[in-house]
């Protein structure tokens, strides 16, 4: 009787039903098998999508119909592998069983419960943390082709304050990425740019046809654009809300595409107020600081609480938050370039491992600190475009003295070198004559 009920113990964990098939409800063991064996090719097709067909794998679970599904499904199999267990715990008759052994058996099934059901409770967790996390990041919108071949997403760093009058964009630049290849430039705007022109349909353009001036804002600079729209001009952006923006942000996009001449798919808005949560998540960031920055304090450095030190670092969330905004003591155009690498930082330390192994602590932190437009839809196409640019050094132009005056800005001369900087190198190695 001992060696049957480790037999039995073993048989429905690993195989959840066959206990009841060989020595009870028959009828409740079909019912055991049938989910189990439902279960492994379940698991089977999806190990093989994973592997061979990884971008229909991402599309099929990010879903929110397949994701319900799952969450259901894990839910039914945690109460299924319950009462299995507790049926098998019967079956067991432990009282006939060796004394010595009775305990042994006993912890074993409550051990297995744990790993079995409790593996699908989490799952089914797991599927709502990920349901919910993809809701309040990605947006519904419609799917937007590449033009010319790329894509260019407007990366806004918000930086709300109590002695701000709405939030004003602290970082601003935009990530153009080429379709096929992943190659990616990122295009570093200044905030304080003057006389920003609007693309041709912007409503905007008629309103400043001579570029951002004369504005009802403290001052007409780049990063001023989102607050004059948001508190000024919401008329303007009727559908804003109900697309995933807001008018401050259909503002920018337009401003930034005056700018560079590019046109801006898509928006990724990230809260500098709460970027240290993900920073923390990811287990931290290494940088390596090339000058001594001080946290706090003015322009005459009073009030300096703490300095970031040179050298290789792993920085936590709160000093990578100093380290990308620090303005005291250096330029606005060396904190554009510290942005930059924190940005290539993190997009290089994002792996999937990372993220499985502190998937929660993510998840919580990017439905705190992150929105975009990106539809739902297209993060399987964006998963593996990330790789491919992940595997590529990330080039960089940046809006500043002495190729810009900020000023005083050339524009059409800046969309020239953009266009000179992106466009397609061609390979003449091999031919000409």
């Amino acid at each position: 009787m001992t060696h049957r009920a480790w037999w039995l113990v073993l048989m429905n964990f690993l195989i959840p039903g066959s206990a009841q098939v060989l020595a009870g409800n028959r009828r409740l063991g079909r019912l055991g098998l049938g989910a189990t064996l439902s279960l492994w090719a379940l698991l089977v097709v999806g190990l093989a999508l994973f592997v061979f067909l990884r971008s229909a794998f991402i599309t099929i679970v990010t879903f929110d119909i397949v994701l319900w599904v799952v969450q259901g499904l894990m839910v039914a199999y945690a109460v299924l592998w319950l009462v299995l267990t507790l049926d098998t715990f019967r079956l067991l008759r432990i009282v006939k069983a060796a004394p010595g052994a009775r305990f042994l058996i006993a912890a074993a099934t409550v051990v297995l419960l744990a790993i079995s059901a409790g593996g699908a409770s989490v799952g089914a967790y797991y599927a709502g943390v990920t349901r919910g996390t993809l809701s309040s990041i990605f947006g519904g919108g419609a799917i937007e082709p590449p033009v010319d071949g790329r894509y260019n997403i407007l990366l806004l760093g918000g930086d709300a304050g109590p002695d701000r009058d709405g939030l004003r964009p602290d970082t601003i630049r935009v990530m153009s990425i080429d379709a096929e290849t992943g190659a990616a430039t990122t295009i570093g705007l200044p905030r304080d740019m003057r006389y920003t022109p609007f693309s041709d349909d912007s409503p905007l353009a008629a309103l400043y046809p001579d570029g951002f001036q004369h504005c009802d804002v403290s001052a007409c600079k780049l990063n001023s654009i989102y607050t004059e729209a948001e508190l000024r001009h919401q008329d303007l952006y009727p559908n804003a809300a109900a697309e995933g923006s807001s008018a401050g942000i259909e503002a920018m996009k337009e401003a930034a595409e005056g700018v560079t001449g590019l046109t801006i798919q898509y928006y990724v808005l990230i809260d500098m107020e709460g970027f240290a949560n993900l920073i923390d998540a990811l287990g931290g960031v290494e940088v390596t600081v090339t000058e001594r920055l001080p946290i706090g304090g003015d322009e005459q450095l009073n009030g300096v609480v703490e300095w970031i030190e040179p050298g290789k670092q792993v920085l936590d969330g709160y000093h990578a938050q100093w380290y990308a905004r620090s303005r005291h003591s250096t330029s606005d155009w060396d904190r554009m370039q510290r942005q930059n690498t924190l940005i290539e930082a993190i997009l290089t330390q994002f792996t999937p491992g990372n993220v499985l192994t502190k998937f929660e602590s993510i998840a919580n932190a990017g439905t705190k600190i992150v929105k975009t437009d990106i539809p739902q839809g297209m993060l399987s196409y964006y998963v593996d475009l990330a790789s491919k640019t992940r595997e590529q050094p990330i080039e960089s132009i940046e809006l500043t003295p002495p190729t810009v005056d900020p000023d005083d800005p050339d524009f059409a001369a800046i969309r020239d070198l953009i266009a000179e900087k992106l466009a397609p190198t061609t390979d003449t190695s091999s031919g000409g004559g």
